[in-house]
């Protein structure tokens, strides 16, 4: 898939379809906000599971990232049911769909791929799942259940992107000690164990950027086809502006995009 993620690219992570990928980091690190802008900037069909984010943010933020305004204005303009001022700019982003069912099952993804197929004529290339906790793949009533569980649901992503020719990304969480993001996140640190499916896996961990911002760290733990250091002590960085939501390259360049 094209690649907006320059950085990455030079420690040769690419997003190939027909693989599944996991975007591994603690809560509230910035694996979400790295995906959104990824399903906006990379201008091609996407199918994006919210499940963990709802409608109110991800159009807020969504909206920040494609017009670059700042976000508490859009949320403010939301709140007051005027969303005008967006409205085409986020319509002409036809290609990326987002369901914000809070416990998809397999069949409702099912469902929204064959929509998704019947409306465009053309099976989305980026399939989002925000995130593998949140979808609905039966019980679990222990540890070993829940891992099961897990590697089963990333072997019907795996059938899910062989089947229609798209990418999936799954975001994932991190074991305990890793869950305050502040260092870099080792392979052996991915919530579960499930590694073994993916092609590749990258976690997060971030750094206080300065007047508010944020630095989005993102290391190649597992790339079957390029670089990868299970350490996770090899990043490529990101500057996440606070106001609008866009990512940087740490050089001041916004990443290669649509916009």
């Amino acid at each position: 898939m094209p690649n907006p993620l320059k950085a990455l690219s030079r420690l040769e992570v690419e997003f190939r379809r027909g693989e599944v990928s996991l975007l591994v980091a603690g809560p509230g690190t910035g694996k979400s906000l790295l995906a959104i802008n990824l399903a906006l900037l990379g201008g091609i069909p996407v199918l994006y599971f919210s499940a963990d984010s709802s409608a109110a943010t991800q159009i807020s933020r969504a909206a920040a990232i494609v017009t670059g305004d700042d976000v508490k204005d859009v949320k403010s303009a939301l709140l007051g049911n005027d969303v005008s001022a967006y409205e085409k700019e986020l319509g002409a982003r036809w290609w990326v769909r987002l369901n914000f069912s809070a416990r998809p099952t397999p069949d409702e993804m099912e469902l929204d791929l064959l929509g998704f197929l019947e409306i465009y004529g053309t099976a989305p290339h980026l399939v989002c799942v925000d995130n593998l906790t949140n979808v609905d793949y039966g019980s679990a009533g222990d540890a070993e259940s829940y891992t099961f569980g897990l590697e089963s649901l990333c072997e019907y992503l795996l059938d899910m992107g062989r089947s229609t020719g798209a990418h999936v990304q799954g975001m994932h969480h991190t074991t305990g000690e890793h869950s305050d993001g502040t260092s870099p996140i080792p392979l052996s640190g991915v919530k579960g164990k499930v590694t073994r499916v993916p092609s590749l896996i990258l976690t997060m961990h971030k750094e206080d950027g300065g007047m508010g911002g944020r630095i989005l760290n993102v290391s190649p733990v597992k790339n079957r086809e390029g670089f990868a250091d299970p350490s996770g002590r090899t990043f490529a960085s990101f500057r996440l502006n606070p106001r609008n939501l866009r990512l940087e390259e740490l050089d001041g360049a916004e990443f290669d995009s649509i916009i």
